[in-house]
C-alpha cells in the first residue's frame, strides 16, 4: 500500500499513523509513552516508524509533528523542555537519512491548526486562530488559507502573549503570559493558592490537583472552582480580543483538555470578548467552537502538510 506516515511527538505519548493516500482515516495508528529508562526518545520514534511501515508499497513522505520551538525551514528541533536531549536536534535530517524518504518537520500546534481547518472545526474558513488549552497552551494561525510559519517556523506562539507583566511564571520562565494565566496548571495553581489563603471550597490543596478535578467541582456548585474557570475565561479572552486585532479570523478553534469543559470556560471567554474587543465588528459573524479531532488533529495537520507541500 502507497500512502504517508505521520508522527506526533509529545512529552508524554509518541503516536503514528499511516494513512492512504486518499482519505483521512488511517490504516493502522500506534501509540507509545515517550519517555522511558531504556531507550532513548529518538530510538523510539525509529522503532515506532519501522513497525507501522507497510511491508508493500510506497511511502510518499514522513511528517512529523513536534513540542517546543521547532524551526520547521531547516528541520530543526531547537528546544523542547520535555524530551531530554532534544536542543538544536536536526530530527528532519535523522529521519531523512534514516528511511530515505522526504520529511517534514513543524510544531505541534501549527500541524494541529492545518488538521482542524482542512478536515476539522474550521472547514469552510479562511482565517482561523487555533489555541490548544492543555498542559501548556500552543497556537496556531491560518490566514489567506495558509499557516503562517514565519521567518524560521517558529511564528504564532500565541500561549506566550504577555497579559499581565508582573504575574505568574509561565513555564518558560517568563511572567504574565496566556499560558500562565489559562493553562491547566494555571487553573489548579490559582485554586491551590487560594485555598491556602483559606478561602472555602469542596476542594482539597493536593499537588495533584487537576483543572478536571476543579471543573467537576465547579459543575457541582463550588464557588471557587467557578471562580477559576472564570478567571481563566476571562484572560483566554482577553488574550484573545488582542490576537482577534492582529489576525481578523472568522473562526476561533479551542482545543486541548482544558477545552472540553465546554460552557464554564466559554462563557467568561464570551464576556471578556465582548468586554475587551476593539470593535464589535471584529466579532462579526466570527464562530468560536471547540475542537473536532482531538488526539488526531496533529497527525491529521501532518498529512495535510505532507499533501499541501510539494516533497
Amino acid at each position: 500500500m502507497d500512502g504517508y506516515i505521520c508522527l506526533d511527538i509529545g512529552g508524554t505519548n509518541i503516536r503514528v499513523a499511516l494513512f492512504p493516500l486518499k482519505g483521512i482515516q488511517p490504516v493502522e495508528h500506534f501509540r507509545i509513552k515517550t519517555i522511558v529508562k531504556e531507550q532513548k526518545v529518538e530510538e523510539r520514534v525509529m522503532d515506532l516508524i519501522k513497525d507501522i511501515w507497510p511491508k508493500k508499497g510506497e511511502i510518499r513522505g514522513i511528517a512529523a509533528a513536534a513540542p517546543g520551538y521547532v524551526d520547521s525551514h531547516k528541520g530543526v528541533v531547537l528546544s523542547a523542555v520535555n524530551i531530554p536531549g532534544w536542543s538544536n536536534y536536526p530530527l528532519r535530517k535523522i529521519l531523512r537519512n534514516k528511511f530515505k524518504v522526504p520529511v517534514l518537520l513543524g510544531n505541534d500546534a501549527r500541524l494541529a491548526v492545518l488538521g482542524e481547518w482542512r478536515h476539522g472545526a474550521a472547514r469552510g474558513h479562511h482565517d482561523v486562530l487555533y489555541l490548544t488549552i492543555s498542559t501548556g497552551i500552543g497556537g496556531g494561525v491560518i490566514s489567506n488559507d495558509k499557516v503562517l510559519m514565519g521567518s524560521r517556523g517558529m511564528a504564532t506562539e500565541l500561549g506566550h502573549i504577555t497579559l499581565l507583566p508582573y504575574g505568574p511564571f509561565c513555564s518558560c520562565g517568563h511572567r504574565g503570559h496566556l499560558e500562565a494565566l489559562s493553562s491547566g496548571p494555571a487553573i489548579a495553581r490559582f485554586v491551590q493558592e487560594q485555598i491556602k489563603n483559606g478561602a472555602s471550597t469542596t476542594l482539597t490543596q493536593s499537588p495533584t490537583l487537576s483543572s478536571k478535578e476543579i471543573a467537576k467541582a465547579a459543575l457541582k456548585g463550588d464557588l471557587l472552582a467557578k471562580l477559576a474557570f472564570d478567571r481563566a475565561g476571562e484572560f483566554l479572552g482577553l488574550g484573545l480580543s488582542n490576537l482577534i486585532h492582529i489576525f481578523n479570523p472568522s473562526c476561533i478553534v479551542l482545543g486541548g483538555g482544558v477545552s472540553l469543559t465546554g460552557e464554564l470556560l466559554l462563557q467568561p471567554v464570551r464576556s471578556a470578548l465582548q468586554k475587551h474587543i476593539l470593535n464589535k465588528e471584529y466579532l462579526n459573524k466570527i464562530s468560536l467552537v471547540t475542537a473536532d479531532l482531538g488526539d488526531n488533529a496533529g497527525l491529521i495537520g501532518g498529512l495535510t502538510y505532507l499533501k499541501t507541500n510539494e516533497l
